[in-house]
């Protein structure tokens, strides 16, 4: 099955997190953050103008962004989990220099 974002929403495949034991602790799910990095793997249309204009989406299939912690809505497609969210819920786009 595959999704195609509507209007100024995106679909976001989060990026998980490593597991990272200091001190031989080992944190459990549930106490870790939920991850606020993730790769960009469909794109809507884009926004409505109030004068009928199109306005295209800034980000782009590929790009790895930064969003809110509790942004975007959860859905299972595949086995995979993914977030539907709005453009305006993304922060920043990652970049490699």
């Amino acid at each position: 099955m595959k999704l195609k974002p509507l209007s100024d929403r995106v679909i976001v495949k989060p990026v998980e997190e490593r597991e990272e034991k200091k001190g031989g602790i080992i944190i459990p799910d549930t106490a870790k953050e939920k991850p606020v990095q993730g790769d960009i793997v469909a794109v809507g249309p884009g926004k409505h103008a109030d004068d009928g204009r199109m306005l295209p989406l800034e980000v782009k299939v590929g790009d790895r962004i930064l969003y809110g912690k509790y942004s975007g809505t959860e859905v299972d497609v595949d086995d995979q989990k993914l977030l539907v969210m709005k453009e305006t819920d993304i922060y920043a786009i990652l970049v490699n220099k």
